[in-house]
Protein backbone atom coordinates (compact mmCIF):
# COMPACT_ATOMS: atom_id res chain seq x y z
CA UNK A 1 0.00 0.00 0.00
CA UNK A 2 1.16 3.64 -0.85
CA UNK A 3 0.95 5.77 2.02
CA UNK A 4 1.35 9.69 2.32
CA UNK A 5 4.59 12.15 3.67
CA UNK A 6 4.18 15.43 4.61
CA UNK A 7 7.04 18.07 5.67
CA UNK A 8 5.45 21.19 8.14
CA UNK A 9 7.86 23.46 7.09
CA UNK A 10 8.31 25.61 9.83
CA UNK A 11 12.23 26.23 11.98
CA UNK A 12 12.96 25.17 15.48
CA UNK A 13 11.81 28.56 16.96
CA UNK A 14 8.65 28.75 15.16
CA UNK A 15 6.78 26.02 17.37
CA UNK A 16 4.14 26.03 19.51
CA UNK A 17 5.91 24.45 22.43
CA UNK A 18 8.46 27.69 22.61
CA UNK A 19 6.15 30.12 22.12
CA UNK A 20 6.08 31.28 26.18
CA UNK A 21 9.77 31.56 25.87
CA UNK A 22 10.17 32.97 22.17
CA UNK A 23 7.54 35.94 20.66
CA UNK A 24 6.41 35.74 17.38
CA UNK A 25 7.67 39.06 16.35
CA UNK A 26 11.62 38.26 17.29
CA UNK A 27 11.38 35.14 15.53
CA UNK A 28 13.78 37.46 12.66
CA UNK A 29 16.23 37.64 15.80
CA UNK A 30 17.10 33.70 15.94
CA UNK A 31 19.19 31.29 14.10
CA UNK A 32 17.72 30.54 10.83
CA UNK A 33 18.74 26.90 9.93
CA UNK A 34 15.50 25.87 8.22
CA UNK A 35 17.49 26.04 4.31
CA UNK A 36 20.13 23.54 5.24
CA UNK A 37 17.09 20.76 7.04
CA UNK A 38 14.94 21.43 4.06
CA UNK A 39 17.09 20.57 1.55
CA UNK A 40 18.58 17.57 3.64
CA UNK A 41 14.94 15.97 3.75
CA UNK A 42 14.71 16.86 -0.44
CA UNK A 43 18.11 15.13 -1.04
CA UNK A 44 16.78 12.14 0.82
CA UNK A 45 13.54 11.62 -0.86
CA UNK A 46 14.74 11.81 -3.77
CA UNK A 47 17.61 9.32 -3.17
CA UNK A 48 14.54 7.16 -1.97
CA UNK A 49 12.22 8.73 -5.44
CA UNK A 50 9.93 9.84 -2.95
CA UNK A 51 7.14 12.74 -3.74
CA UNK A 52 5.69 14.60 -0.95
CA UNK A 53 3.47 17.40 0.66
CA UNK A 54 4.68 20.32 2.02
CA UNK A 55 3.07 22.32 4.19
CA UNK A 56 4.50 25.70 4.22
CA UNK A 57 4.61 28.13 6.83
CA UNK A 58 3.92 31.72 5.33
CA UNK A 59 7.12 33.49 7.11
CA UNK A 60 9.54 30.63 5.54
CA UNK A 61 8.01 31.52 2.27
CA UNK A 62 8.68 35.27 2.71
CA UNK A 63 12.50 34.24 4.20
CA UNK A 64 13.54 31.53 1.47
CA UNK A 65 11.56 32.01 -1.49
CA UNK A 66 14.16 30.11 -3.64
CA UNK A 67 13.67 26.75 -1.36
CA UNK A 68 9.88 27.38 -1.42
CA UNK A 69 10.36 27.09 -5.39
CA UNK A 70 13.01 24.22 -4.98
CA UNK A 71 10.29 21.96 -3.63
CA UNK A 72 8.25 22.25 -6.56
CA UNK A 73 10.81 22.16 -8.77
CA UNK A 74 11.78 18.77 -7.71
CA UNK A 75 7.97 17.48 -8.38
CA UNK A 76 6.52 17.41 -4.18
CA UNK A 77 3.44 19.43 -3.57
CA UNK A 78 2.85 22.52 -1.78
CA UNK A 79 0.13 22.82 0.89
CA UNK A 80 -0.85 25.48 3.55
CA UNK A 81 0.89 25.43 7.25
CA UNK A 82 -0.56 28.93 7.91
CA UNK A 83 1.29 32.16 8.15
CA UNK A 84 2.61 32.81 12.00
CA UNK A 85 1.83 29.38 13.13
CA UNK A 86 -1.30 30.03 15.10
CA UNK A 87 -3.41 27.98 16.89
CA UNK A 88 -7.08 28.10 15.38
CA UNK A 89 -8.37 27.18 19.25
CA UNK A 90 -6.45 30.65 19.74
CA UNK A 91 -7.74 32.56 17.10
CA UNK A 92 -11.07 34.19 16.29
CA UNK A 93 -12.60 33.88 12.49
CA UNK A 94 -11.43 36.94 11.51
CA UNK A 95 -7.91 36.28 12.51
CA UNK A 96 -7.43 33.08 11.33
CA UNK A 97 -9.22 34.35 7.51
CA UNK A 98 -6.33 37.23 7.70
CA UNK A 99 -3.55 34.57 8.61
CA UNK A 100 -4.92 32.40 5.74
CA UNK A 101 -5.07 35.02 2.69
CA UNK A 102 -1.08 36.46 4.47
CA UNK A 103 -0.07 32.57 4.30
CA UNK A 104 -0.66 32.36 0.53
CA UNK A 105 -0.10 35.10 -0.42
CA UNK A 106 3.33 34.41 0.55
CA UNK A 107 3.69 31.16 -1.13
CA UNK A 108 2.58 32.38 -3.81
CA UNK A 109 4.24 35.51 -4.29
CA UNK A 110 7.85 32.59 -4.38
CA UNK A 111 6.43 32.49 -7.90
CA UNK A 112 5.36 28.63 -7.96
CA UNK A 113 3.21 27.08 -10.43
CA UNK A 114 0.93 24.89 -8.92
CA UNK A 115 -2.48 25.68 -7.02
CA UNK A 116 -2.58 25.26 -3.16
CA UNK A 117 -5.28 22.80 -2.26
CA UNK A 118 -4.38 21.22 1.32
CA UNK A 119 -4.01 23.17 4.63
CA UNK A 120 -3.01 21.28 8.00
CA UNK A 121 -3.73 23.65 11.00
CA UNK A 122 -0.91 24.34 13.05
CA UNK A 123 -0.58 21.76 16.21
CA UNK A 124 -3.49 20.07 14.69
CA UNK A 125 -5.88 22.63 16.02
CA UNK A 126 -8.94 21.67 13.67
CA UNK A 127 -11.40 20.03 16.78
CA UNK A 128 -15.23 20.08 17.29
CA UNK A 129 -14.88 23.65 18.29
CA UNK A 130 -12.74 25.20 15.21
CA UNK A 131 -14.75 23.46 12.40
CA UNK A 132 -16.08 27.03 11.67
CA UNK A 133 -12.69 27.17 9.96
CA UNK A 134 -13.02 24.99 7.14
CA UNK A 135 -15.79 27.02 5.74
CA UNK A 136 -12.72 30.10 5.43
CA UNK A 137 -10.30 27.09 3.99
CA UNK A 138 -12.84 26.50 1.65
CA UNK A 139 -13.33 30.47 0.30
CA UNK A 140 -9.86 30.69 -0.66
CA UNK A 141 -10.28 27.31 -2.93
CA UNK A 142 -9.00 24.60 -0.16
CA UNK A 143 -10.19 21.08 -0.96
CA UNK A 144 -8.86 19.27 1.61
CA UNK A 145 -7.45 19.75 5.27
CA UNK A 146 -5.10 17.27 7.19
CA UNK A 147 -5.30 18.52 10.70
CA UNK A 148 -7.29 15.95 12.83
CA UNK A 149 -5.92 14.10 15.22
CA UNK A 150 -8.66 11.11 16.05
CA UNK A 151 -7.35 10.45 19.39
CA UNK A 152 -9.19 12.30 23.25
CA UNK A 153 -5.76 12.08 25.19
CA UNK A 154 -4.07 14.96 24.17
CA UNK A 155 -4.40 18.48 26.13
CA UNK A 156 -4.02 21.20 22.25
CA UNK A 157 -5.89 18.75 20.04
CA UNK A 158 -7.81 15.57 18.93
CA UNK A 159 -11.64 14.57 17.90
CA UNK A 160 -11.47 10.96 19.84
CA UNK A 161 -14.48 9.86 17.85
CA UNK A 162 -13.11 11.22 14.20
CA UNK A 163 -12.85 8.21 11.28
CA UNK A 164 -9.65 6.93 10.77
CA UNK A 165 -9.39 6.59 7.17
CA UNK A 166 -9.97 10.08 4.73
CA UNK A 167 -13.43 11.42 4.76
CA UNK A 168 -15.79 14.27 3.91
CA UNK A 169 -15.53 16.61 6.70
CA UNK A 170 -17.49 19.09 5.35
CA UNK A 171 -19.24 20.30 2.18
CA UNK A 172 -16.58 20.08 -0.69
CA UNK A 173 -13.49 19.20 2.10
CA UNK A 174 -12.18 16.09 2.32
CA UNK A 175 -10.22 15.49 5.59
CA UNK A 176 -6.86 13.10 6.05
CA UNK A 177 -6.83 12.44 9.60
CA UNK A 178 -3.61 11.99 11.62
CA UNK A 179 -2.76 8.15 11.33
CA UNK A 180 -3.45 6.17 14.67
CA UNK A 181 -3.19 2.55 14.96
CA UNK A 182 -5.73 0.26 16.10
CA UNK A 183 -4.91 -1.99 18.89
CA UNK A 184 -6.98 -3.97 21.32
CA UNK A 185 -9.45 -1.17 21.00
CA UNK A 186 -7.41 1.91 21.94
CA UNK A 187 -6.08 4.35 19.15
CA UNK A 188 -2.52 4.74 18.80
CA UNK A 189 -0.91 7.44 17.30
CA UNK A 190 1.91 6.58 14.55
CA UNK A 191 2.13 9.56 12.06
CA UNK A 192 5.30 10.77 13.17
CA UNK A 193 6.58 13.55 14.80
CA UNK A 194 6.96 13.69 18.57
CA UNK A 195 6.11 10.08 18.51
CA UNK A 196 8.54 9.44 16.22
CA UNK A 197 10.94 10.50 17.84
CA UNK A 198 9.61 8.91 21.16
CA UNK A 199 8.61 5.59 19.68
CA UNK A 200 11.52 2.83 19.00
CA UNK A 201 11.86 2.47 15.56
CA UNK A 202 10.44 -0.92 15.31
CA UNK A 203 7.40 0.56 16.81
CA UNK A 204 6.64 2.71 14.19
CA UNK A 205 6.90 0.38 11.62
CA UNK A 206 4.60 -2.14 13.50
CA UNK A 207 1.90 0.21 14.15
CA UNK A 208 2.27 1.38 10.53
CA UNK A 209 1.74 -1.64 9.11
CA UNK A 210 -1.22 -2.79 11.27
CA UNK A 211 -2.59 0.37 9.42
CA UNK A 212 -1.80 -0.89 5.64
CA UNK A 213 -3.01 -4.38 6.98
CA UNK A 214 -6.24 -2.77 7.93
CA UNK A 215 -6.50 -1.48 4.31
CA UNK A 216 -5.69 2.26 5.31
CA UNK A 217 -3.58 4.36 3.75
CA UNK A 218 -1.66 6.35 6.40
CA UNK A 219 -0.14 10.02 6.09
CA UNK A 220 3.11 10.47 8.20
CA UNK A 221 4.41 14.09 9.04
CA UNK A 222 7.59 15.24 10.52
CA UNK A 223 9.07 19.33 11.03
CA UNK A 224 13.11 20.40 9.25
CA UNK A 225 14.17 21.07 12.97
CA UNK A 226 13.32 17.19 13.83
CA UNK A 227 16.55 16.07 11.79
CA UNK A 228 18.61 19.08 13.19
CA UNK A 229 20.07 18.21 16.68
CA UNK A 230 22.36 20.91 16.62
CA UNK A 231 19.67 23.51 16.84
CA UNK A 232 20.08 26.32 19.43
CA UNK A 233 18.69 24.70 22.74
CA UNK A 234 16.17 26.70 24.88
CA UNK A 235 15.62 26.29 28.82
CA UNK A 236 12.47 24.67 28.91
CA UNK A 237 10.22 23.49 31.89
CA UNK A 238 11.38 19.13 31.59
CA UNK A 239 8.31 17.67 30.00
CA UNK A 240 8.52 20.58 27.22
CA UNK A 241 12.45 20.03 26.75
CA UNK A 242 11.69 16.30 26.93
CA UNK A 243 9.04 17.08 23.30
CA UNK A 244 10.85 19.08 21.37
CA UNK A 245 14.56 17.62 22.09
CA UNK A 246 14.35 13.78 22.61
CA UNK A 247 16.13 11.76 20.22
CA UNK A 248 16.95 14.64 17.17
CA UNK A 249 19.81 12.67 16.88
CA UNK A 250 18.06 9.54 15.55
CA UNK A 251 15.51 10.93 13.56
CA UNK A 252 17.43 11.43 9.91
CA UNK A 253 18.38 7.55 10.71
CA UNK A 254 15.02 6.31 11.33
CA UNK A 255 13.15 8.40 8.21
CA UNK A 256 15.76 7.33 5.74
CA UNK A 257 14.87 3.80 7.61
CA UNK A 258 11.20 4.49 6.50
CA UNK A 259 11.88 5.17 2.89
CA UNK A 260 12.93 2.03 3.10
CA UNK A 261 10.36 0.11 4.43
CA UNK A 262 7.58 1.83 2.96
CA UNK A 263 6.19 3.18 -0.24
CA UNK A 264 5.20 7.54 -0.39
CA UNK A 265 3.19 9.74 -2.56
CA UNK A 266 2.11 13.16 -1.69
CA UNK A 267 -1.66 13.96 0.06
CA UNK A 268 -3.13 15.18 -3.55
CA UNK A 269 -2.43 12.08 -5.38
CA UNK A 270 -3.67 9.47 -2.14
CA UNK A 271 -6.96 11.18 -2.40
CA UNK A 272 -7.03 11.45 -5.95
CA UNK A 273 -6.88 15.55 -6.62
Amino acid sequence: MVNAISIDVEDWFCVYNLESIINKSEWGKYEYRADRNIIKILDLFQKYGVKGTFFILGWIADKSPDIIKEIENRGHEIGLHSYLHPLITKSSPDEFTKDVEKGLNAIIKTGIKQDIIGFRAPSFSLTKKTMWALDILRSFNIKYDSSVFPVGFHPDYGIIDAPLSPYSISDNMIEFPMTVAKVFGRRIPCSGGGYFRFYPYWITKKLLKNVNRDKRPAVFYLHPWEIDPGQPRVDLPMFKKFRHYNNLHKTEIRLEKLLKDFKFTTIKNILGF
